[in-house]
C-alpha cells in the first residue's frame, strides 16, 4: 500500500480532527482504566472493615482481594484475542457493564461468597480496560509517541490507585466502603455508554488514515490467518518471555504489597495509624505514575528501552533492602523510600512497549496481554501467600518478625524481575520487523 499524500491545508484539517478524536478515546477509555486502579487497591484501605464485616482471617482476607487479580490474569490474553479481532471498542462497553454489576454485589454483599462473586465480576469487567487502551494507543499515537502514551496511561490509571488511598480513607470517615462501591457501579455503568457512543477502533472507522501513513510510510500489514495461529506466533517468540518475567516479578509484587500489604505492614511494624499507612501507599502510587510518565518520555526521546528499565529495576530492588530487614527510620525517611520505590516501579511499564515492539503491528493486542499476564499472576500468587505467612506466624512473634518472610518472598519475586530485565531484547523503539 502507497503512503498518502495530501495538501498542506488538507493535512491540517486532518491532523485536527485525528487530536479530537485520539483525545476523546483516549479520555473515556482512560476513564474505565482508571476504575480499574481503583477496585485493584481499594481493599488495603478497607482491609480492617472487611475482617469485620465477614469475620475473615488474613489468608481469606488475602483470597478476597486477590479474587480479582485471579480473573484479571486469566482474562489477559482472551482480551488480547478479543480487541485483536472484534476490537476494543464493543470489549470495553460490555465490561463496562459487567464491572457495574459486580460493584453493585459487592457494595450490598452480606456473606463472603457474595464479596466475592461481586469482586470476581469486577475483575472481569475492568481487565479488558488496559489491553484495550494499549491497542487504542497503537492505533491513534504515533510509533515514536507510544511509550510516552503509555506512562500517560499509567498516569490516569494510577489517579484511581490514589483515590482509593488516602483519600478513600479520608472518605470513610463521613461514609461507609458499601456506598462508595454502590456509587461506583453507577459510574461504570454511564463510561459503558459513553464508550459505545463515542470510541473508535481506529482512525478508519472515521474516515481518516493511520498515523504511519501520515508520516508518508505504508500501513502496518493484517495478520493473515486465524486468530490462534497469531497468539502462537506471539507465544514461542523468544523475546516476549524476558518481559513476562520482570513484570510477574516487579509488577506483581509492587501491585500485591501496595494493593493490600502495606497499609498493614506500615501500622504493625512501624506503628503508623490507618491514614498515615495509607499516605505513605499514595505516595508510592503518585510515584509510579509519574515515573511510568517520565520514564516512558525518557526512553522515547533516547530511543532506549534496556539502559532505562536496567537501572531504574536496580533502584527498584535496593529500595526493598529497608523493609526486609524492618529498619528503623523516621516518618521523612519512610515517605521518601515509598516514593522511590513508586518511581522505580514505573521501570516495568516499558515492558508494553517493548512487547508490542518485539512482536507483529497487528499483534499488539494479544503480544501485551500475553506479557501483562505475569503482572496479575504475580499478584494473585502473593497477596494471599503473604497471607498464608502472616496467618502462620501467629501473634506471639513481635509484628517485624510476623512480616519477615512475607517480605522476603516479595524481595525474592523483585530478583526474578531484575533478572528478567537483564535479558529483554533492544528494540530502539521501533517495531523489529519492520
Amino acid at each position: 500500500m502507497k503512503p498518502i499524500q495530501v495538501d498542506t491545508g488538507a493535512s491540517r484539517l486532518i491532523e485536527a480532527r485525528l487530536r479530537r478524536w485520539r483525545w476523546t478515546v483516549f479520555g473515556i477509555v482512560a476513564v474505565s482504566y482508571m476504575l480499574a486502579f481503583f477496585h485493584r487497591v481499594a481493599p488495603a484501605a478497607i482491609a480492617s472493615d472487611l475482617q469485620r464485616a465477614f469475620d475473615a482471617s488474613a489468608a481469606a482476607l488475602g483470597g478476597l482481594a486477590a479474587t480479582y487479580f485471579y480473573v484479571y490474569t486469566v482474562m489477559q490474553i482472551p482480551t488480547g484475542i478479543l480487541v485483536d479481532t472484534l476490537g476494543p471498542r464493543r470489549i470495553v462497553t460490555l465490561g463496562g457493564v459487567i464491572a457495574g454489576i459486580g460493584s453493585l454485589m459487592f457494595g450490598y454483599a452480606d456473606t463472603m461468597i457474595e464479596a466475592s462473586i461481586g469482586r470476581m465480576l469486577i475483575g472481569l469487567g475492568v481487565s479488558v480496560a488496559f489491553i484495550s487502551l494499549l491497542k487504542l494507543n497503537a492505533a491513534w499515537f504515533h510509533d515514536r509517541h507510544f511509550g510516552t502514551a503509555v506512562g500517560l496511561t499509567l498516569v490516569l490509571g494510577n489517579v484511581g490507585s490514589v483515590l482509593a488511598a488516602a483519600p478513600f480513607a479520608w472518605v470513610l470517615q463521613f461514609t461507609s466502603w458499601r456506598t462508595v462501591f454502590i456509587v461506583l457501579g453507577g459510574v461504570s455503568f454511564a463510561v459503558a455508554v459513553l464508550t459505545w457512543l463515542f470510541v473508535r477502533n481506529h482512525p478508519g472507522e472515521v474516515g481518516l488514515p493511520s498515523l504511519r501513513e501520515i508520516d508518508g510510510h505504508a500501513a502496518h500489514l493484517p495478520h493473515e490467518g486465524h486468530w490462534f495461529e497469531g497468539l502462537l506466533t506471539v507465544l514461542k517468540n523468544r523475546y516476549t518471555w524476558p518481559i513476562f518475567w520482570m513484570n510477574l516479578g516487579i509488577g506483581g509484587s509492587f501491585i500485591a504489597f501496595a494493593g493490600l500489604w502495606a497499609v498493614p505492614f506500615l501500622q504493625d511494624v512501624y506503628g503508623m495509624e490507618r491514614v498515615a499507612a495509607s499516605e505513605h501507599t499514595s505516595l508510592m502510587l503518585a510515584g509510579f505514575a509519574v515515573g511510568a510518565l517520565a520514564l516512558g518520555a525518557v526512553s522515547d526521546h533516547l530511543g532506549r528501552r534496556r539502559p532505562v528499565l536496567i537501572a531504574t529495576t536496580m533502584v527498584h530492588l535496593l529500595c526493598w533492602l529497608p523493609l526486609l530487614f524492618a529498619l528503623p527510620m523516621s516518618l521523612s525517611m519512610s515517605y521518601l523510600l515509598f516514593l522511590l520505590m513508586g518511581l522505580s516501579a514505573g521501570s516495568f511499564t516499558l515492558s508494553w512497549a517493548c512487547a508490542k515492539e518485539v512482536n507483529q503491528h497487528a499483534l499488539s493486542g494479544m503480544a501485551t496481554s500475553v506479557v501483562n499476564t505475569g503482572v496479575f499472576l504475580g499478584t494473585g500468587i502473593l497477596q494471599p501467600l503473604v497471607g498464608w505467612t502472616l496467618d502462620r506466624a501467629g501473634t506471639a512473634q513481635g509484628a517485624a518478625a510476623q512480616y519477615q518472610l512475607g517480605i522476603l518472598i516479595f524481595f525474592g519475586c523483585v530478583v526474578a524481575g531484575f533478572a528478567g530485565s537483564l535479558r529483554v531484547r533492544e528494540t530502539y523503539c521501533r517495531y523489529l520487523n519492520d
